[in-house]
């Protein structure tokens, strides 16, 4: 019994953390699709569909799926509305604008997860053995 709880609590905290993860998953994958997409413009030129398959995030954010909620959501709209409506010099110049912006959300959402994941499971986890004490 003692040991389910701390189970549960501890199960709480990974569960929570999984939002970090998903964020730094997506700002990641945006990243190194932004890069394929500055290749492809250069030198394949294929659809940005094909472009997309091979990433996980990718595909529904060109359908028009939410990644994210808040701002982080947003960013992603915006950038995801400006894909393909222009000539390729003109998306050259926007990925090649947006990359810093996107690097630096990549490391931030990082340095999130990294701080504050393992922060939840920990205290969870805490919880969980405060609980089993008390209840033993």
């Amino acid at each position: 019994m003692l040991l389910a709880v701390i189970a549960l609590t501890t199960s709480i905290g990974v569960f929570l953390s999984t939002n970090k993860k998903k964020k730094m998953q997506v700002f990641s994958e945006l990243y190194e699709f932004n890069e394929q997409l500055l290749i492809n413009l250069k030198y394949a030129r294929n659809p940005i569909d094909k472009v997309a398959q091979n990433f996980k995030f990718m595909p529904e954010m060109l359908k028009g799926g939410s990644l994210l909620d808040g701002k982080d959501g947003e960013a992603i709209t915006e950038y995801a509305v400006n894909l393909g409506k222009s000539d390729a010099l003109s998306q050259i110049d926007y990925l090649n604008g947006r990359k810093a912006a996107l690097a630096k959300r990549r490391d931030e959402s990082f340095q999130e997860y990294k701080k504050y994941s393992s922060l939840y499971v920990k205290i969870f986890f805490m919880v969980g053995v405060l609980m089993a004490v008390l209840l033993a």
